[in-house]
């Protein structure tokens, strides 16, 4: 049987509601469906283990090919499947099977919840673009608002970034008491302890080259902003990452020329957004070619399947700064959170992750 969470199962949920529907609506900033801004769907795309499967829309008819085999399903058969599966998802927690919507999956050759693929590309899509009358294939990595946020970008010891503690000289004990701090909120309990015996955290590098020159590629300043967006989150209250970036725009800590009102940190923020949404991770080198070439695709707790298209790269940019925040994953795992020494000089490791909200 096969058995998947609720955003695996929102994957196969997505496939079935777009046939049905047989065109993709756009979504604005704030997740409201663009009425007037929608692509006709003319076929979607599969990588199964099985091979290559497509399912094209004719009329009324869903067309399924693989090799040879061709079925003729009505577009009636998907909405219908579609309502039933949603309500399923809704329903269910944690990792689940849903048998009756794996038999009618077997019977269209969908085998698998999750496409096949290395890329952040969930499922392809053919669609007619009206406004310059040509046909274009895009690929889209499926988001889930039913169940938990997903995230955009995953916690690891790659997305370590390390401060120099300056103005601090504890004795080995304090180092110890400090670092032994376990209340819920230990990190930032930590870094106040520091603060408190005068010491200041100055960015120097990442832990993790790549990830390092991933960022200085998309922009020269971006680990030094990134920096000082992760010390504001675990240093304050804010979590968002608008409002994280709204706060060192004020504060401008690598003192741009501001007497022209450029949004520098804003600009700079969203390009990085769109970059690992569309591509982009820590532990491979980046070179720009995006993976998703069209964007994201969201599937509401409601049920609608909102676009963010890269050729509304304005709206998708909005999008993903409206609805990121930044969180903290376990420092544990991931080695953070801990006074150390390194040559007589103290540091201190912050870790970076953002997740949909």
């Amino acid at each position: 049987m096969l058995t998947g969470n609720k955003g695996e199962w929102s994957e196969i949920y997505a496939l079935f509601k777009l046939l049905g529907d047989k065109q993709l609506f756009a979504g604005d900033a704030d997740l409201n469906k663009v009425e007037e801004l929608f692509y006709p769907i003319i076929k979607i795309i599969r990588n199964e283990s099985g091979g290559h499967f497509e399912y094209e829309i004719n009329g009324d008819l869903v067309i399924i090919s693989g090799g040879k085999e061709k079925l003729r399903i009505p577009v009636k058969t998907f909405t219908e499947q579609a309502s039933k599966l949603l309500t399923k998802i809704k329903g269910e927690k944690g990792t689940f099977g849903i048998p009756e919507v794996e038999a009618f999956m077997t019977s269209i050759n969908c085998q698998t919840l999750k496409a096949k693929s290395t890329s952040k590309t969930d499922i392809r899509i053919v669609i007619h673009d009206q406004r310059i009358n040509q046909t274009a294939e895009l690929g889209f990595s499926i988001k889930s608002q039913v169940g938990n946020d997903s995230t955009i970008l995953n916690a690891g010891k790659t997305t370590n970034f390390i401060y120099q503690i300056l103005g601090f000289k504890p004795t080995p004990k304090e180092v110890k008491d400090i670092n032994e701090i376990d209340t819920k909120s230990k990190i930032k309990d930590r870094i106040e302890a520091i603060k408190k015996q005068g010491g200041k955290f100055k960015f120097t590098t990442l832990e993790n080259s790549v990830f390092k020159n991933n960022l200085v590629l998309i922009d020269s300043l971006l680990p030094n902003i990134i920096a000082e967006i992760i010390k504001t989150f675990f240093t304050t209250t804010l979590s968002s990452t608008k409002d994280l970036t709204e706060s060192i725009n004020k504060a401008n800590p690598l003192d741009y020329d501001t007497q022209f009102a450029h949004t520098f940190y804003d600009y700079k923020i969203k390009r990085f957004l769109t970059d690992v949404a569309l591509g982009m991770t820590p532990s491979k080198v980046w070179t720009g070619i995006y993976d998703a070439t069209g964007g994201y695709l969201i599937v509401k707790e409601n049920g609608d399947v909102l676009c963010y298209h890269i050729y509304n790269r304005n709206q998708f940019e909005d999008y993903l700064f409206a609805n990121t925040k930044l969180e903290t994953a376990s420092s544990t795992r991931h080695d953070f959170g801990k006074i150390y020494e390194d040559n007589g000089q103290f540091y201190f490791k912050l870790n970076l992750q953002i997740r949909f909200k």
